[in-house]
């Protein structure tokens, strides 16, 4: 079958961005912390806006924050602040920008405790991805007691921009659950 044949998530298709993201990102078990720190920025940016929105800036994200760095950008200043807030190529939501300087704060404190960030999230699937099988999406949850548990936690931290629905896309996004269609070819290779 040819890549344009591939049956996917309905919701993939409406974009190059979308395309490759779920091809290639969702639903991939990640183990990287840094990586896992993004996902959790550009879950957070994301609220009140389209995810397409979000990855279309995702490069501009990674300029602006030091490509996720936690140790830099736990230690932002104010005037790092500003130039964030002046930053035309983001999303300058004052209270999103300064959610991630307080997680990446609260992140270090965690790893003290877990050893990694991968560590601390893992633990709450028993270190294996939780696969679901959801034939329509009209039957994915938009938040689910797992995601729940989560928020409560991160909140718990010190953690912001960490509701249940913004949890639940980041374990979708980082293959904690794997909420691929079953008719998705992504399904069964996860």
């Amino acid at each position: 079958m040819s890549e344009t044949n591939l049956v996917r998530c309905p919701w993939s298709a409406s974009d190059p961005f979308n395309l490759s993201y779920h091809d290639n990102e969702w639903g991939v078990p990640l183990h990287d912390d840094r990586k896992l720190f993004e996902m959790l920025c550009l879950e957070g940016a994301q609220a009140g806006l389209s995810w397409l929105t979000v990855l279309k800036k995702r490069q501009a994200f990674k300029q602006a924050f030091d490509d996720f760095d936690i140790n830099k950008i736990a230690n932002y200043n104010s005037k790092k602040l500003t130039s964030l807030l002046n930053n035309d190529e983001i999303i300058k939501n004052h209270l999103k920008i300064n959610s991630v300087i307080i997680n990446a704060q609260s992140l270090l404190k965690l790893k003290v405790d877990f050893g990694s960030f991968d560590n601390y999230l893992w633990q709450f699937v028993d270190f294996k991805p939780v696969k679901h099988h959801y034939k329509l999406v009209s039957e994915v949850p938009p938040t689910n007691k797992l995601a729940t548990q989560l928020s409560n936690d991160f909140k718990r931290r010190g953690f912001k921009f960490v509701g249940p629905i913004i949890c639940y896309s980041f374990i979708q996004a980082i293959g904690m659950v794997n909420d691929h269609l079953i008719s998705c070819y992504r399904y069964n290779q996860l």
